[in-house]
């Protein structure tokens, strides 16, 4: 089950405006990024569901995590239909997030009142999604639609919270960008957890890094 809140995951997510997400198939490899982050100061993590028995990493990081990381919330993402959301949530998930949005994974997350994170790329779909008790919308991938679609979603919705995955690194450019769209949090994967700091397990520069995107972050808030 889940460890936190509805309202509490949601209050992280808004206070840490960051949401690093990886996969490795390697659960202590998985454990030793998400340590390196936790100390960083990251205090919410998505796991991303790829590859064969991904669910059984998943597994052994929330046992190490509700051990070790007690202030981390861990979330799944590429969750393509209910079943699946319903595994990772029987197995500790504090979130769920798609690439696009799925009825039936918002019905299920709400039934646990689990946040759910859709993938959306249009008016439509968003209002859709909001319908069906979506907090927080994702724009993905954020590199096709750019930061000037945020600034017009919000003209006519400016209720509507929005997250960007997908083309966005750990410069100030970038992050300023989406941040004065109206983003309230950016997803960041590969662009954040690099193939070349897990190969030379370089944790030190993985720590630098998110360390300079949480104060970037926090300057942009101010």
């Amino acid at each position: 089950m889940s460890k936190f809140t509805k309202i509490q995951v949601l209050n992280t997510l808004l206070q840490q405006r960051i949401v690093p997400l990886y996969y490795n198939k390697q659960a202590s490899v998985v454990i030793k990024v998400v340590e390196t982050l936790y100390n960083a100061g990251i205090r919410l993590f998505e796991f991303t569901n790829r590859g064969d028995f991904a669910h059984d990493v998943f597994k052994e990081l929330v046992q190490h995590s509700r051990v070790s990381f007690p202030e981390l919330a861990l979330g799944v993402g590429s969750i393509s239909d209910a079943g699946t959301a319903s595994l990772y949530m029987q197995n500790g998930a504090d979130f769920i997030v798609s690439a696009s949005f799925r009825e039936d994974i918002a019905i299920v997350c709400n039934r646990r009142k689990v946040p759910y994170m859709p993938g959306c790329a249009s008016l439509t779909e968003i209002g859709l999604a909001e319908e069906k008790g979506c907090d927080i919308v994702k724009l993905f991938p954020g590199s096709v639609y750019g930061p000037g679609f945020i600034n017009a979603i919000l003209g006519p919705q400016p209720w509507t919270t929005i997250m960007v995955t997908g083309g966005v690194d750990t410069t100030q450019e970038n992050l300023s960008s989406w941040f004065k769209a109206g983003a309230v949090c950016v997803g960041m994967g590969s662009n954040l957890i690099t193939n070349e700091i897990v190969s030379q397990e370089n944790y030190d520069l993985l720590a630098k890094k998110t360390k300079e995107c949480l104060q970037l972050i926090a300057d942009l808030k101010s």
